[in-house]
């Protein structure tokens, strides 16, 4: 295998992985919270917050990194088929997951944390955050998915 199809290997298996994180939280977490009281809940998401900091950086930050570089290798070297869906599958992950988590689930997550998860307020902050939150990150989790998918039909093209 060249250097090529290695990484869009290691970026297609990376971008599944960024995905599966969304999945999971979308379908185990958020709904485990769900069931907490709203005080209990905003402190538990404030806890996983701060300890999903790191992680989330590294998971969402690798393939990131791999999709600029592959993008612009494609860009530069135009393969035709196969750069044009290289370049897709960077743009979907690039704004379905770094700029969707960044402008959308960063600032919902910094306005959580400042939330007195023992005081009167927490019941409704919770309510405001939980839906729309969980809705927007079905859209990661299937972003990481359709970027996965896309890598991995760029690898059988070059």
């Amino acid at each position: 295998m060249t250097l090529l199809e290695w990484t869009l290997l290691a970026t297609a298996v990376l971008c599944g992985v960024a995905g599966g994180v969304f999945f999971a939280f979308s379908t185990y977490v958020m709904p485990a919270l769900e069931r907490l009281a709203p005080g209990q809940a905003v402190a538990a998401m404030q806890t996983i917050n701060v300890a999903a900091v790191a992680p989330f950086t590294t998971v969402q930050g690798a393939p990131a990194l791999l999709s600029v570089a592959l993008i612009a290798d494609a860009l530069v070297d135009w393969r035709g088929t196969a750069s044009a869906v290289i370049v897709a599958a960077g743009v979907v992950y690039l704004i379905g997951l770094i700029g969707l988590t960044g402008g959308y689930h960063v600032p919902r997550n910094n306005a959580l944390d400042r939330v007195d998860a023992a005081g009167l307020e927490a019941a409704a902050a919770w309510r405001r955050y939980a839906g729309p939150w969980t809705r927007g990150n079905h859209v990661r989790a299937v972003a990481g998915a359709v970027a996965a998918g896309l890598f991995i039909a760029a690898l059988q093209l070059v």
